[in-house]
């Protein structure tokens, strides 16, 4: 099992309930591909560095995993179809020293 970071940012004009069902969408992406989610750090809505989509906010959530190796790939490709996503990025934390 490897250790990646998740970071996600999602749309910023959703309600607090469609974004509390995206992140929980997201969290059972990653639990159905053989992931652990051992921390979730949530960020708020924070503004972007640079506007997307016409978008200059957005809800930052973080996601500390344990995961098999083909995870990150099944989770981005799954992620790059959701809608209500701008942004993602997945790192190797066992990479980074």
């Amino acid at each position: 099992m490897n250790k990646y970071e998740l970071g996600v940012i999602i749309r910023p004009n959703l309600d607090d309930d469609a974004v509390k069902a995206e992140f929980a969408a997201i969290t059972e992406l990653v639990e159905r591909f053989g992931g652990v989610i051992e921390k979730v750090d949530d960020w708020g809505k924070r503004k972007l560095a640079y506007e997307i989509e016409k978008h200059t906010e957005g809800f930052y959530q973080f996601f500390t995993i344990s995961a098999p190796p083909t995870m990150p790939k099944e989770v981005e490709s799954r992620l790059n179809i959701r809608e209500n996503v701008l942004r993602y990025l997945t790192i190797n934390k066992d990479d980074v020293a």
